[in-house]
């Protein structure tokens, strides 16, 4: 049965309640904005630090003499050339000197009793500041981040997975649950690699509440508002991201600011206990052939949307009815793997080519955001231009997409994306501050828009029944784009030129591949893998209708033009015609009986009608 056509307008289509359980969609996006964006905060190495004096270090003469506090740095911390004062290195002196200068030191040494930090980002304390990662230990923080990036593209695949098999709703749940109670053991961490692994577990069920909520919003959307109320959800995130520095002002040390970002994701508990607010998506239990749960949903929101006012039969009962005919009651339950998309040949293509899309759109944002460092190198000038992007892209695409097209504006900005890269690879020594400055915001702008369009489109031409796996799929691509920033960081940005080049070539070559995606703009959703393999790239060009049409070159049958209400019409009128041209045979004589007999009802029928 197809959903969109026969079972959506019959219980209420995107009516109130449906627009009240999209409402209640958007409220996860929030709570996992903030908990993604807070590992900005956390992982974020101060602008300045040094090694705290050490007095074993120097003569007891050193202790009783009045320098200023200037002087007393440059006599205990060496310079360097590249940042100034040494991070990591410390003035020696021999024990015996009265009338010292630091010429007269016994070398260098390696900070011995800690560093002192300046403000990092909002925050008196962070991960780094906390167990004093920098210098020899600097590289456990972009693992940190690695780490973290990996538990999301491992909850995104395996939770995907699991959508499909166990439901929406159930997942959305556990990962709540556990989202939650990982959020606050994150507070209590006592080492390095607590932290790492707390994180790792929490980034997976984030992953999993994301995905989950996404699929189901859309799942109970009919075309016309699918692109809305994905992007008030993006842009709710957006909201989330321009709160959070003002709550790392506030909340000063690193726990308590874990804390705070934990507490919107124990508050979706509450839709455990109110089902309503988060049911299961009907249209995942009709496509999976779950009959009896499939029933109740379509009932509840039938009744919600107030379908049946009056005292004559439901709408919902005669969809029950047409159900029951349809699925017999000896119907089993049918789920499918992400493994059954090697025996298809155009969904397995669009997942690969959209997750392709969205790796190039992830990853190639810091080869944008880096370049934004040379202008102003304050943490808070990045962050707020990249979310401010991103807020633009969520307004572009919801005046674009659907007037344009999903192929098209994917096309285009993928076009951008590249164009701005190789410009800034190629001019950067020629072009004045401003223009790399314009360049690099453009490209960060429609990056960000080709991330974005990427995760939709692949949600709109994947079928219901592997909908959660093979979006997980296209999400944990993107999430392997952000790790590999993470990894040039680990690397001390050392391959950062040939990152960028990579990146540029694969938005060129992205180009190529998108041609081949299909147009899904006002189109249902597919349900079976049947109707997902049906679905073509459309004509690169529009054809004309003044062309001739030649019947043996013509690919296939046009649409039959029959419409069984029209046909009927037409043999009613044509009944009410004969009758009157019989009417002046009638009065002139009697007939002869005719041939079969008819009831007194359709005689009765005939004289009204006459």
């Amino acid at each position: 049965m197809d959903f969109e056509t026969r079972i959506y307008p019959q219980i209420g289509g995107f009516g109130r309640y449906n627009r009240l359980v999209a409402a209640f969609t958007w409220v996860p996006s929030f709570a996992v904005a903030l908990s993604l964006c807070s590992e900005l905060f956390f992982t974020s190495v101060p602008g300045s630090y040094h090694c705290k004096r050490d007095p074993s270090l120097f003569p007891a003469a050193f202790q009783y003499r009045n320098l200023s506090a200037q002087e007393l740095v440059n006599l205990t911390i060496p310079w360097a050339r590249e940042t100034g004062l040494s991070r990591c290195e410390l003035y020696r002196y021999p024990a015996n000197v009265s009338n010292f200068t630091k010429d007269l030191s016994d070398g260098v040494v390696s900070c011995t009793v800690g560093w002192e930090y300046t403000e990092a980002a909002g925050l008196e304390s962070n991960f780094v500041t906390e167990w004093d990662l920098v210098c020899d230990s600097f590289w456990k923080v972009p693992l940190e981040q690695v780490c973290f990036m990996t538990g999301w593209i491992l909850g995104y695949i395996l939770l995907g997975c699991v959508c499909d098999r166990l439901g929406r709703r159930r997942v959305f749940l556990c990962s709540a649950v556990l989202s939650g109670l990982l959020g606050f053991g994150v507070c209590v961490s006592i080492s390095p690699a607590m932290f790492l692994l707390l994180r790792l577990s929490q980034g997976g069920n984030l992953a999993g509440l994301f995905l989950s909520s996404y699929v189901t919003r859309l799942e109970l959307c009919d075309s016309p508002h699918r692109l809305m109320v994905t992007v008030i959800g993006g842009l709710l995130a957006v909201c989330g991201e321009l709160l959070l520095p003002g709550l790392a002002v506030l909340c000063r040390d690193w726990p308590v600011l874990q804390a705070v970002v934990t507490l919107p994701l124990l508050m979706l508990l509450s839709y455990w206990w109110c089902a309503s607010v988060f049911p299961e998506s009907p249209r995942w239990l009709l496509a999976t052939r779950q009959i009896s749960s499939a029933k109740r949903v379509l009932l509840s929101f039938s009744l919600r949307n107030r379908v049946c006012l009056g005292d004559d039969i439901c709408a919902s009962e005669n969809l029950l009815a047409e159900i029951d005919l349809v699925y017999t009651e000896d119907c089993r339950p049918r789920f499918h793997n992400v493994c059954e998309l090697a025996h298809t040949r155009v969904i397995w293509k669009n997942c690969l080519i959209l997750g392709f899309t969205g790796f190039i759109g992830a990853g190639i944002q810091y080869c944008f955001t880096r370049n934004l460092l040379g202008f102003q190198p304050h943490f808070y000038f990045s962050y707020f231009l990249r979310v401010l992007a991103g807020g633009l892209a969520c307004a572009l695409l919801w005046a674009t997409v659907n007037r344009f097209g999903r192929r098209g504006m994917l096309l285009l900005s993928s076009i951008v994306t590249g164009m701005a890269s190789l410009l800034l690879l190629a001019l950067t020594q020629y072009l004045m501050d401003g223009f790399i400055l314009v360049l690099s915001i453009v490209g960060l702008l429609s990056s960000q828009a080709m991330a974005m369009l990427s995760v939709f489109f692949a949600s709109e031409v994947m079928p219901t029944v592997v909908r959660g796996a093979t979006l997980g799929l296209v999400l944990a691509a993107g999430c392997v784009g952000q790790a590999a920033s993470s990894l040039m960081e680990l690397q001390s940005n050392s391959g950062y030129f040939l990152h960028h080049v990579v990146f540029a070539s694969f938005a060129v070559l992205s180009v190529l591949c998108i041609m081949l995606l299909p147009e899904s703009k006002r189109k249902p959703l597919p349900d079976s893998l049947k109707e997902g393999e049906n679905q073509r790239r459309p004509p690169l060009f529009l054809s004309r209708d003044e062309r001739d049409s030649l019947p043996l070159l013509q690919a296939r049958p046009r649409p039959s033009d029959y419409n069984p209400d029209n046909y009927s019409r037409l043999v009613s009128a044509t009944k009410k015609m004969l009758s009157r041209d019989a009417l002046p045979f009638r009065m002139a004589g009697p007939l002869p009986p005719p041939l079969l007999s008819r009831s007194r009802d359709e005689q009765a029928v005939d004289n009204e009608d006459s």
